[in-house]
């Protein structure tokens, strides 16, 4: 080759340099709703635009978690409360049914005393028993 026609093709970009700046240019086109990708300053307003927005989701989901455990704890402590409600109700459905039991007993207590006592009926005049 003459000297004249390797200046040529050093001129001539080669296909990796063409490969390597199509690959950084489509990296550089993707969509960004906040960038234009179209100078170096930009890139670096965009960088530091998006470094913000990942800043402010963290600060949402660390108050969306703030949130979450305080939800939480209060339905943890209406569980709690439930559960002490309902051993609560069933303490007093239990002396309730002890209530009855022992009312039963002094009915039929009662009822085997009336009946023993109506057996027994004796006429004043004449001193006869009578059974019922």
């Amino acid at each position: 080759m003459e000297e004249g026609d390797q200046k040529e093709l050093q001129l001539l970009p080669s296909q990796l340099s063409i490969a390597s700046s199509s690959s950084s240019s489509s990296l550089l086109d993707s969509s960004c709703p906040i960038c234009d990708f179209s100078d170096v300053k930009t890139d670096t307003s965009c960088v530091e635009a998006l470094k913000w927005q990942a800043a402010e989701q963290i600060k949402l989901a660390a108050i969306e978690k703030a949130y979450a455990e305080r939800v939480r704890d209060l339905t943890r402590r209406e569980m709690e409360l439930a559960q002490s409600e309902f051993a609560r109700a069933r303490h007093m459905w239990q002396r309730a049914r002890e209530e009855v039991e022992k009312a039963e007993r002094m009915k039929e207590k009662a009822t085997r005393q009336i009946d023993s006592t109506c057996m027994e009926i004796t006429c004043q005049s004449c001193r006869q028993r009578f059974k019922p």
